[in-house]
């Protein structure tokens, strides 16, 4: 479903692998079930992961990575498409219900965690 709006977590974490230093590259990791990139900025770990499992099981890759890495559930940010939100607009929520996007609510289920 590349280059349709059900992509655009990957296209945003592509972009973000992009601005990152040149050495850093996705490699994959069977463990956590994606592929990663572990960075440093200004003294903070960042783990990009891109999950390789289906879109609504991709929590269990999450939830992999988020143990693997020592990620707090709170610290998870996870980029998604949105369809009661006009294409180009976006908007961030801390918590909450995963309004009916079955990826969200994978993430939630495996993680124990809005």
């Amino acid at each position: 479903m590349e280059a349709t709006r059900h992509s655009v977590g990957m296209a945003v974490l592509g972009a973000m692998a992009a601005r990152l230093d040149p050495a850093h590259r996705w490699h994959g990791d069977k463990h956590v079930s994606g592929e990663v990139i572990v960075s440093e900025i200004q003294d903070t770990t960042v783990v990009l992961l891109r999950p390789k499992l289906l879109m609504n099981i991709n929590g269990v890759s999450v939830a992999r990575a988020a143990a693997k890495y020592g990620v707090r559930a709170e610290d998870i940010v996870l980029v998604h498409d949105e369809l009661d939100k006009p294409l180009g607009k976006t908007a961030f929520k801390y918590g909450g219900s995963a309004r009916g996007h079955n990826g969200v609510r994978s993430c939630v289920d495996v993680l124990q965690s809005d």
